[in-house]
């Protein structure tokens, strides 16, 4: 009688799926330790330069991987002896030939160490992930602003948890983990999210993305795929440098 019970219950239990590890603590080490896949291995880079896995955007030699992003001609900032470029005023924003999605960014920049007007005028520029979503670049030393548009923030969306700005004229790092957003038959199924650190200060914590950052207006989901990195030119005499730029992919 007691084994024509049991053989129905190790029946249920065989073709449910269900496993005895699910709910018995292990007794060895072996039995919680994963040998596979095995991440890939990749060699950091010194003093700031690019990992063995990353895909350098900018080495200070020249434009070869950007071009205008009014259209698509060569850009026209200026490239400098020390290896960094500059916002030449009035010629339009910059972009990668390339399009990402998910990726981890490294970029420095710099504001002017002459300090020429105030507010957003002052040493403006933007770094724009997927050439849609601005984390602000801006010259904030005593400088007040709105906190959602001063260096730093989401534009218009998520002001930065702290000021880490080095002094005008000496140079910045953003180091920017993003996640695209998700679209599925036009609709954002999910949200993308975005990380930075600041002169090695976190500043925006996995911050939900609401949308685009528009200067006037809410944001808006436009349905999109991959996008390039874009630079921006404000059009205020800004005089934004940038230098050692490079991207790993995240998906």
């Amino acid at each position: 009688m007691y084994k024509l019970k049991i053989v129905p219950l190790l029946l249920a239990i065989l073709f449910s799926g269900w496993t005895w590890s699910q709910d018995i603590e292990p007794t060895t080490p072996e039995e919680t330790e994963i040998y596979e896949p095995v991440p890939p291995k990749v060699i950091p880079g010194k003093a700031g330069a690019p990992p063995s896995d990353a895909i350098v955007l900018f080495d200070g030699t020249s434009f070869k991987n950007w071009i205008s992003s009014r259209d698509s001609t060569d850009a026209k900032w200026l490239l400098n002896e020390d290896g960094s470029m500059t916002v030449k005023d009035k010629t339009g924003d910059i972009q990668t030939k390339q399009n990402f999605g998910s990726i981890q960014l490294h970029i420095e920049w710099k504001s002017p160490a002459e300090v020429q007007m105030d507010g957003q005028n002052r040493g403006n520029s933007g770094v724009f992930l997927n050439g849609i979503y601005e984390v602000q670049v801006l010259d904030n030393n005593n400088n007040d602003t709105y906190v959602n548009g001063q260096v730093g923030s989401i534009y218009k969306q998520h002001a930065p948890l702290a000021m880490a700005s080095v002094p005008s004229g000496e140079w910045n790092t953003y180091d920017i983990i993003y996640h695209a957003p998700v679209f599925e038959k036009g609709q954002k199924i999910k949200s993308g999210t975005i990380t930075v650190i600041h002169n090695g200060v976190l500043i925006q914590d996995h911050v939900e993305i609401k949308g685009t950052t528009p200067y006037i207006g809410w944001p808006k989901n436009p349905p999109h795929g991959q996008g390039p990195l874009r630079l921006q030119d404000h059009g205020d005499n800004s005089r934004v440098s940038y230098r050692n730029i490079w991207v790993r992919e995240l998906e």
